[in-house]
């Protein structure tokens, strides 16, 4: 059975670590995880990335290395127990995944006994689509993506970041909510609103 962790932050609060800890069923120092950082200009170096490397050392990983699928083989996703994928620009996330082929590694994961973390970007791309990221921030396409269909290993459409009206801000001062009602009635669909502290937790045998 696998496990998927929707956040905005990863490892944010206490009670996201300790739901993360509870999908684990085996020795923590045994298992491999890797942390894709192909989201980000800054890859490892992100401090969110760094901070994520922290959290899983501090948890008792010993086995942990960063992924950037622009380079590496995503191949190497295959033997990890652990796939943590970090936030950044969901487009360029998006892209890479498809280009390399780690969409497709990454969903067959996703019937396997492996854990999928999604952070803020990562957490978009595991859903059917981005166009929320379209919708609401367009000018971060800077790949020219055409195609937002996304690995749709959730059938979950999340807003990340829901509390942060200083990030997403509108020329014509519409609050979040005010912008995820017109989306949800133009796309049909509903819209799980996440903030900065919370989390969604799917398990993949279960409807999701």
């Amino acid at each position: 059975m696998s496990s998927v962790l929707l956040t905005s932050c990863g490892f944010n609060t206490e009670d996201i670590k300790n739901q993360f800890l509870d999908y684990i069923d085996r020795d923590i120092s045994q298992l491999k995880v890797a942390i894709i950082t192909s989201g980000s200009p800054m890859k490892e170096n992100n401090r969110y990335a760094q901070k994520a490397m922290q959290d899983f050392k501090d948890m008792g990983f010993q086995h942990i290395e960063f992924v950037d699928i622009e380079f590496d083989d995503p191949q190497i996703l295959l033997h990890r127990d652990v796939i943590y994928i970090n936030g950044g620009n969901p487009f360029t996330l998006l892209y890479y995944a498809k280009k390399s082929g780690a969409d497709e590694i990454i969903k067959t994961l996703a019937s396997q006994n492996v854990i999928i973390i999604g952070v803020s970007a990562g957490a978009l791309i595991l859903g059917p689509n981005i166009n929320i990221v379209g919708y609401f921030t367009p000018e971060m396409n800077t790949m020219d993506v055409t195609d937002f269909r996304a690995l749709g290993v959730t059938h979950k459409f999340i807003f990340p970041h829901y509390d942060r009206e200083d990030i997403f801000r509108d020329s014509t001062n519409r609050t979040i909510e005010e912008r995820i009602v017109e989306f949800e009635s133009n796309e049909n669909c509903k819209v799980t609103r996440l903030r900065d502290d919370e989390y969604i937790s799917v398990l993949m045998n279960q409807t999701q």
